[in-house]
């Protein structure tokens, strides 16, 4: 150990001297020469003192890479704080300008075809190596020890060196005969994780940019690892990464504008990378690639990657099943459900069980398919009992998903026979559903309450309303709404109010906007049309700011699509509420806002149409309602609002207007404007008066229980 003292070489007693130390021999991956071959046993049963008696017997080696390899040594031992001493001896400040001229150098010596006339390289590349790989395990010594800060800036010495002696980037093969690449990957990998370590995020993200833009010529496969951990840190990170300044880049390239976008980007990289057998294939890439577009709402894009997938990357169940969840969240339901009926063939997987309750749920709120629905929801609990699966999880989803499907037929049924078995079906699927989880599922306590609410049932409609928003601690706005609408049917409009208030008190702003709309409906059922007005511009003060804050590109899940119709349906509302006050002007400039968002609405047709009426106007009242219809055949308002203007022309008029309301109730059972005027329509036949009873009497028991809005509006 005198020559690590000393600082001198070490020579080999019968080896000629040359300008080569023992670096410029090549090492394995146990740290030995090939040299030395007959010393190995030696060194790896020994300490350093053998290692350094072995390495006597036939290499030299000065001062600093000795300690290099004895230092390598220790840490392949494990013995983290002793080869850190030993690395800790090496001068740092030194050896750089010489590696850095050594690399520079080697790179020249390369490029030209006569050699002799450049100076040959204060240091081989093995040497090079070995000391790089020597500050790198000094950097994993300290990691070890959790000396973050100082690891850090030991790996950061190993990139500023090759950065600094090639700037153009690394050339082709470059230090392919020694260690240097690997070690080079290595730190590259390892820096962002130690700025991750320290908390230091965005030095972890200017790290991951530098090991991805600069030329560092690296491996496929730890190119694609580092890019991987990067779109990981960027998704789950929790920090804003701001967008990338490249030095150079092609007119018009895309260059993204936040974490989402940059994550995105990387993971289609590496979706390519491996349609093109550069790297192996890793499922957890989908997996990210999922979340991140379902963030963004590309479930397109998604669907599109998938389906360019290769036979056997996914399995035919997963490939059909995630590539219908795709289309659905795009609204596609068609798609989606011929893709789960494809995969229910009986030729493929007709008892798969998760396909069986999407396609359910697709079916369920669709009232040309909600049979359908049932019918799946039924194969479910048939599968589960033929093969003796106990899941109460799975029965309950089955069971609300039935119930689902049976309200839907109730609504729509032809017969009030029908609609009341339904009723009674859908029910008792409900509470099936809540018997296995135990009152512990939300999905189904609103279910619960829901259907109870639309049944009129509205105490016990009540109590489910106020349990699901304990369950949910108000986090829900759902909740609170239902909540609201139950106390607006019990004509408690002050209570409905107050819940309103509360739950604009403990919910964020960006949620206020159904809240406040149901809460100026509860004010315009109170007569109170100024502070209704206040509410109104309220909310679309929120919309407004919404737009500003998220802007284009920032859509999620359709969030944009939803706020540009909860304006029109605001803009709507302060036109009726306008009309209620006889300002007519204020109404029109609310309906000339309506048409910059949608000329093509019927709700907006069916506001101008009661304007017109309003004012008196019948003939273009009439036409109004006709292009609502037009638009919309089956806009319920419009046509209770023809049907009116019709009776009031009574004659022929009243055949055509019995037809329009028969339409209305036939969407919708309990719309009690609809009953009443199919009341003075049959009042207005003479031979009809028990048909018109009994619709005034169906009229004022659904006026009663009526909420501010439908229980079901969105």
């Amino acid at each position: 150990m005198q020559c690590l003292c000393s600082g001198e070489q070490l020579i080999g007693d019968e080896m000629p001297q040359s300008p080569e130390s023992l670096a410029t021999r090549d090492y394995s991956a146990s740290g030995y020469s090939s040299r030395v071959e007959e010393g190995e046993p030696r060194v790896d049963r020994g300490n350093i003192e053998e290692a350094e008696s072995s390495l006597r017997e036939g290499i030299c080696l000065n001062y600093e890479e000795a300690r290099a390899l004895l230092g390598r040594l220790e840490y392949q031992r494990g013995n983290i704080e002793a080869a850190l001493h030993v690395f800790e001896g090496i001068d740092v400040g030194a050896i750089v300008p010489k590696m850095k001229l050594s690399i520079a150098r080697r790179v020249e010596r390369s490029r030209r075809r006569s050699r002799s006339d450049v100076t040959p390289p204060p240091m081989s590349m093995h040497a090079v190596s070995l000391l790089l790989e020597a500050i790198f395990l000094k950097a994993k010594s300290l990691q070890d020890l959790k000396r973050f800060k100082e690891a850090a800036e030991s790996c950061k010495v190993v990139l500023d060196t090759v950065e600094s002696a090639l700037p153009e980037g690394m050339p082709e093969n470059f230090g392919a005969d020694c260690k240097l690449q690997e070690t080079l990957s290595k730190a590259l990998e390892l820096l962002p994780e130690l700025w991750k370590q320290l908390g230091l995020y965005q030095e972890a993200i200017s790290s991951y940019r530098r090991a991805l833009i600069n030329h560092w010529n690296l491996e496929p496969e730890p190119l694609a690892n580092i890019q991987k951990e990067f779109a990981i840190f960027l998704l789950y990170g929790g920090t804003d990464a701001s967008p990338p300044n490249l030095r150079s880049q092609m007119e018009a390239s895309f260059i993204p504008k936040n974490n989402l976008e940059e994550a995105i980007l990387l993971l289609l990289i590496l979706l390519r990378k491996f349609s093109l057998n550069r790297i192996k294939w890793d499922p957890s890439i989908i997996d990210h690639l999922t979340f991140a577009l379902s963030m963004s709402g590309g479930f397109l894009s998604l669907a599109n990657q998938i389906e360019e997938f290769l036979p056997g990357v996914l399995q035919r169940e997963d490939r059909w099943y995630t590539l219908s969840l795709c289309y659905l969240a795009e609204g596609l339901d068609g798609v989606s459900l011929n893709l789960l009926k494809k995969l229910l063939s009986s030729r493929e997987r007709p008892d798969c069980v998760r396909a069986l309750l999407l396609a359910s749920k697709i079916c369920g709120e669709d009232k040309n398919l909600a049979q359908e629905g049932t019918y799946y929801a039924q194969r479910v609990l048939t599968s589960l009992k033929r093969k003796s699966v106990e899941c109460q999880i799975l029965e309950s989803v089955a069971n609300c998903l039935m119930g689902v499907s049976l309200s839907t037929q109730s609504r729509h049924a032809e017969s009030d026979s029908e609609r009341v078995t339904k009723q009674s079906e859908a029910l008792q699927a409900f509470e099936a559903a809540e018997k296995f989880t135990g009152d512990n599922d939300i999905e189904i306590i609103y279910r619960i309450s829901l259907e109870n609410a639309e049944q009129r049932r509205l105490e016990v409609a009540l109590d489910y309303a106020k349990g699901l928003l304990k369950m949910e601690g108000g986090s829900s706005i759902r909740g609170w709404i239902l909540l609201a609408r139950v106390l607006s049917a019990q004509k408690r409009f002050s209570d409905a109010e107050m819940v309103l208030d509360a739950a604009l008190e403990q919910t964020g702003k960006w949620d206020h906007g159904r809240l406040l709309k149901t809460k100026a409906k509860v004010q315009v059922a109170k007569s109170q049309y100024k502070n209704a007005i206040e509410t109104y511009t309220r909310l679309l003060a929120v919309l407004q700011v919404r737009s500003k804050c998220f802007g284009v590109g920032k859509r999620l899940l359709k969030g944009e699509d939803d706020d540009r119709s909860l304006e029109m349906e605001t803009w709507h509302d302060l036109a009726h509420v306008y009309m209620s006050m006889s300002q007519w002007r204020d109404a029109e400039v609310c309906l000339l806002k309506s048409k910059a968002i949608n000329p093509c609405s019927a709700s907006r047709w069916h506001a101008t149409g009661a304007l017109y009426e309003a004012k008196g106007q019948n003939a273009e009242a009439l036409k109004a309602f006709s292009n609502a219809l037009e638009i919309e055949p089956t806009h319920a308002p419009s046509l209770v609002s023809m049907a009116a203007i019709l009776r009031q022309s009574g004659g022929r008029s009243l055949a055509a207007a019995r037809s329009f309301l028969s339409e209305a109730l036939k969407h919708d059972t309990t719309d009690f404007s609809a009953w009443f005027n199919l009341g003075l329509v049959y009042k207005e036949d003479k031979g009809s008066l028990n048909e018109a009873l009994e619709c005034f009497q169906a009229a004022v028991l659904l006026q009663e229980t009526a909420p501010v809005e439908s229980f079901r509006s969105k």
